[in-house]
């Protein structure tokens, strides 16, 4: 009998893009962590809330099976928000992902220790 495969589980093409998509919020994160540290309330300009929520959006899309998308939110484009209001967003998306990498990559059975993500393609 064929063992049925985890659909609660993310693809191998979602863990690629997972492993594109986290350093690019680190370096968004970091980067606004010191545009606040310089002038917390400075409101972002148009570009760069562009530019953050498609990578949010990304995120968003690769998250979209986890519970924690409900809580996430984009930046208003409309309203052009603070230095802080966008460190905060960037800070819960990253949560996020690492909630995501502690629940799908881990320790599995083997030829030693090995480390590796849990997807559809190797359960």
């Amino acid at each position: 009998m064929a063992k049925a495969k985890n659909t609660s589980l993310p693809t191998d093409a979602v863990v690629a893009k997972f492993d594109m998509l986290y350093p690019m919020i680190n370096s968004a994160l970091d980067e606004m962590r010191e545009f606040s540290k310089k002038k917390q309330d400075g409101v972002l300009n148009p570009l760069k809330v562009k530019v953050i929520n498609r990578l949010l959006d990304d995120i968003k899309e690769v998250l979209s099976a986890d519970p924690s998308t409900e809580y996430l939110d984009l930046l208003d484009d409309e309203s052009l928000p603070q230095n802080s209001d966008a460190v905060l967003i960037l800070g819960q998306f990253r949560a996020a992902m690492d909630q995501f990498s502690k629940k799908y990559y881990g320790h599995h059975d083997g030829v030693g220790y090995s480390r590796r993500w849990s997807t559809v393609e190797k359960p």
